[in-house]
């Protein structure tokens, strides 16, 4: 991994360099833009809508526009004056419980490395901070944007995940919130059993992207020059007649599935029970002939001894 900043944790009157790293990665087909009759890449030319002049990257500037239409141009002396405080810092602000955060506000996730010299003030603040059961709320300013972000640990690593700010997080505003939805109470006991039948833990590696695994074998059978097989259309399935029969026909296929896969696994455990208990058996019959040699012996000591 290549990192992409470099600065310090700022702790009270502790400084931990360290170096940023992206932490996750998109793992998308890319597609470029070309011309259908021979493959040619398409390019875009940078013009003056004004002029008509292709303009160079040198002389490109920032406008933000006003209701009216005219253009207020920023350079980069107008950023360059911007009270970035944290510009090279991250500031711990505070620290709360994990669960006061809400996961919308979550942006990015980034990987922090100590420098060599700042490897034990990490490692410090790393093992106080998982053994609280905390995370850390702190500011960081990123390509020239000030963050709020979180700072926890996963792996032996500090993970920053950035966040949004309040106002950039929407408030939902739809037409059936103000309505009067009256649910049945069997129809709620329903769906928790629905819930409960589909409970389980959280394994991200049994799921997979099966857009992209289909998009990848079209390209390859491109390559390979092969026709490509179209999958089977699933049926659709008729929608139930109520909502109470399509939750008790889900809980049913859930209680199905599930059974399946128990079945499937007892039948091993089964047989690995009854092997044991063969053993045990022999076991008992080879203790009962003991005595019987025990006794033999001490009657041929009696004959011996008359």
């Amino acid at each position: 991994m290549r990192s992409i900043w470099k600065g310090a944790i700022s702790f009270g009157l502790v400084t931990i360099p360290v170096k940023l790293y992206s932490a996750t990665e998109q793992r998308d087909v890319r597609f470029h833009q070309v011309h259908r009759e021979d493959g040619g890449r398409i390019k875009y030319k940078r013009t003056c809508t004004v002029d008509g002049e292709e303009i160079p990257y040198s002389d490109i500037a920032k406008g933000y526009e006003l209701p009216s239409g005219d253009m207020v141009i920023l350079t980069d002396e107008d950023f360059a004056e911007l009270p970035l405080t944290s510009s090279r810092r991250i500031d711990v602000l505070q620290f709360v419980e994990a669960a006061e955060v809400d996961p919308i506000y979550f942006a990015k996730s980034y990987y922090l490395e100590p420098d060599a010299q700042g490897a034990k003030p990490y490692v410090l603040l790393r093992d106080a901070l998982e053994n609280s059961g905390q995370v850390a709320i702190v500011k960081i300013a990123i390509r020239q944007r000030e963050s709020l972000a979180t700072l926890r640990v996963r792996q032996g690593v500090f993970v920053l995940e950035t966040m949004l700010w309040p106002d950039e997080v929407r408030t939902p505003d739809f037409p059936f919130l103000d309505e009067d939805i009256e649910v049945r109470k069997q129809e709620l006991s329903m769906a928790t059993s629905l819930i409960e039948s589909m409970e389980g833990e959280f394994d991200p590696s049994e799921y997979k992207d099966a857009y992209r695994e289909a998009l990848q074998a079209v390209i390859d059978a491109k390559v390979e020059g092969r026709e490509v097989a179209r999958p089977a259309e699933e049926a659709e399935e008729e929608p139930a007649a109520d909502l109470l029969s399509a939750l008790r026909a889900s809980v049913e296929a859930a209680k199905k599935s599930r059974g399946d896969k128990d079945g499937k696994a007892g039948s091993g455990k089964d047989d690995a029970e009854k092997k044991p208990a063969s053993r045990k058996t022999s076991s008992k019959s080879g203790q009962k002939k003991e005595p019987a040699q025990k006794k033999e012996s001490t009657r041929s000591r009696t004959r011996k001894s008359a």
